[in-house]
């Protein structure tokens, strides 16, 4: 299926039970790839167990940091790992089973024609599933407000399961950014728009975690809201 290569990279903090099963379901769906775990020095031994699984298999790598540096940094890592060793395409997505590997190979074949691949909870085919009222007032809102502050036409804007061209991603100066956390998928998508990425969605089943607790809150959400601003007017 593939002829270009492909990493595929999960940042992670305490999510062992999650890889356990992840892993071999993405390898499932995409033999060829290479798979790198960013881990911000997990509690429960997460970053042990890619060590473990690496030992075994060459095309398994890791990255492990000092503590919980933040969503952004993390992906900013896996973003320069990419870059450094030459991937043509760069898919990112959650380590918690919310992003179903079934999806990734719709989302490599869109990358023949466009310069980012996002899985769209928002376009039309894509659904969620385990929500309550309150998640789906977040989610709808940051993206409402994305779009308004950043100028972004894309409908999905804050979820991270994405197929980047690295090419593309070698064109923006990642110490730049300005978000650390959840902000940072937005920030992404900014960023890849000045430098005149072209975008697509495919529509997706977004599924509530398997094991652990989400790390998103009404703080992290403020918090967002507040950065996307700042690019706005610093802009």
């Amino acid at each position: 299926m593939m002829s270009r290569s492909l990493l595929v990279t999960l940042c992670t903090y305490n999510e062992r039970e999650n890889l356990e099963q992840l892993i071999p379901e993405i390898f499932e769906h995409v033999p060829e790839a290479s798979i790198l775990v960013v881990d911000d020095n997990s509690p429960d031994g997460t970053g042990e167990y890619v060590d473990e699984l690496a030992r075994d298999n060459p095309r398994i790598y890791a990255i492990h940091r000092s503590g919980k540096l933040g969503l952004g940094t993390a992906t900013v890592a896996a973003f320069n790992y990419g870059i450094e060793h030459k991937f043509d395409l760069l898919l990112n997505l959650d380590a918690d089973f919310s992003h179903p590997p079934r999806f990734m190979s719709s989302m490599i074949e869109k990358a023949e024609e466009y310069d980012v691949v996002i899985g769209s909870r928002y376009v039309p085919g894509g659904e969620i599933v385990g929500w309550g009222p309150k998640r789906h007032m977040m989610s709808r809102g940051i993206n409402f407000y994305a779009k308004a502050m950043l100028g972004l036409k894309t409908l999905d804007n804050s979820g991270s399961f994405r197929c980047y061209r690295v090419p593309k991603l070698a064109e923006v100066d990642w110490s730049q950014s300005k978000a650390k956390g959840y902000a940072f998928q937005e920030e992404i998508l900014y960023r890849l728009r000045r430098v005149g990425a072209t975008f697509a969605e495919v529509p997706i089943t977004f599924e509530e975690r398997r094991f652990g607790v989400t790390k998103i809150n009404m703080k992290e959400a403020v918090s967002a809201a507040w950065v996307l601003m700042s690019l706005r007017f610093r802009s």
